[in-house]
Order: C-alpha cells, then structure tokens, then sequence
C-alpha cells in the first residue's frame, strides 16, 4: 500500500479504503454521520432565504442571537448551493434596442424574418401610441414607393391630428415645399442619372488627384460619360 500510495500520489487512508473495500458502492456512497453546528440553525436559515434574505452575515447574526457559535465561513459553505440553484433560474429575454424596433417599424414588411415580426407585433402590442405611429409611417411608405403623390395631402392632415411629435415636424418641412415633394412622389423624373454623373466625375478626380494633369483628367472624364 505504501508503494501504491507513493507512485499515484494519494493518501495511504485513501489506498487503504480503496483496497479492502468488498462493493462499488462502498466506494462511491460516503455518507458523513458527524454533525454540524449548523445542524440546529438550518431551519431558520431556510426559512429566511425563502423570504428573500440571502446575505450570509446577516444570517449569522442572527443565528449567533439564537445561540450559533460557528462562524460566517460554515454558513457561506452551507448556502452555496442555494445559490448555485439560484442561479440557474433562466434571465428575461432582453428588451429590444431603439435600433432594432426602429428597424422593425421602417423596414418592409416582406424583408423581416419570423422573429423580427414576432418582436415587433409584440413591441407594438405594448404601445398604442407606437402602434399609430407605425401604421403612419406604412402609409408614408406607401405613398413614396407606389407614386400616389394625390394621397399626400390627407396623411399630412392626418399626421397634424393625431401624429407623434417627430411625423408632426416631419410634416412640417414636408409642407415648406409641397410642390415640390407631390411632384416627387407623382412623376417618373428623377434627378437620379445627373446624381450619378456627378458622382462618377468626383470619383475619376480623387482617383486622379495628384498623379497627371488636367488633360488626362478631362480624356478620363469626357469618356466615363
């Protein structure tokens, strides 16, 4: 034993126990008979954690009051598992970013996944106010995407009843130059093409910037377009 006991590095007791054991089961059920100081405190301790008392000083002050004689490290060791139990009580989902209920309520409809429309008919469900305002901006979007220009006129006068704070000054700076703003969400023409003239030429100059002159510059420029 004492051979054994040196080449696996254990405790000759434990060599011992191992090697005149009859069973398994003597090996893996240990079962201590000694008894604990705590043993007359623990329901007292039980009691008062299930009311929400968890801090392992409080406790044994008050245990101490009652006759406990132990110290804060025995009553530490005896609620660990309590906490560990504790512990393992599974965490809120975790709300929603501004950003990501931003992008819930602005994005199409048909782009959002089955979580994503889940979260927002949930996040919607809890704020009538933000329910409103999600059905305004649809029909915004509406207006803009499928050229229905003639309609603006009513969703502003819509918004100004009964609209949040922000579509009411959305509403506003639309108002400034509604001519304009019902051309744009009315007739096929756009700016877009001059856009992306412009924007091609401001790349070819960068691209260019310090490394030949404005004559091939002007070659690169008149042949891009």
């Amino acid at each position: 034993m004492s051979a054994i006991s040196q080449t696996l590095r254990l405790d000759r007791k434990t060599v011992r126990r191992f090697a005149r054991a009859v069973s398994t089961d003597e090996l893996v059920s240990v079962r201590s008979t000694r008894a604990s100081v705590l043993d007359d405190y623990t329901p007292h301790l039980q009691q008062r954690w299930a009311t929400g008392v968890t801090d392992a000083v409080t406790l044994t002050a008050e245990i101490t009051a009652l006759g406990y004689r132990g110290s804060v490290k025995t009553v530490r060791r005896y609620l660990q598992p309590l906490r560990d139990g504790q512990n393992t009580t599974p965490r809120p989902p975790t709300p929603p970013t501004a950003r990501d209920a931003t992008g819930w309520l602005t994005r199409h409809p048909d782009s959002l996944t089955d979580d994503e429309r889940t979260a927002r008919d949930a996040v919607l469900d809890r704020s009538p106010a933000l329910r409103a305002a999600h059905d305004q901006v649809s029909e915004f979007a509406e207006i803009l995407t499928q050229r229905r220009g003639h309609e603006l006129h009513a969703w502003m006068a819509r918004v100004g009843t009964d609209g949040a704070p922000a579509l009411r000054s959305f509403a506003t700076g639309l108002e400034r130059d509604l001519d304009a703003v019902t051309a744009g969400l009315t007739l096929p023409y756009s700016s877009g093409p001059v856009e992306g003239t412009v924007n091609r030429i401001k790349m070819i100059k960068r691209q260019m910037f310090g490394r030949a002159n404005f004559d091939l510059l002007r070659k690169r420029v008149l042949l891009a377009t």
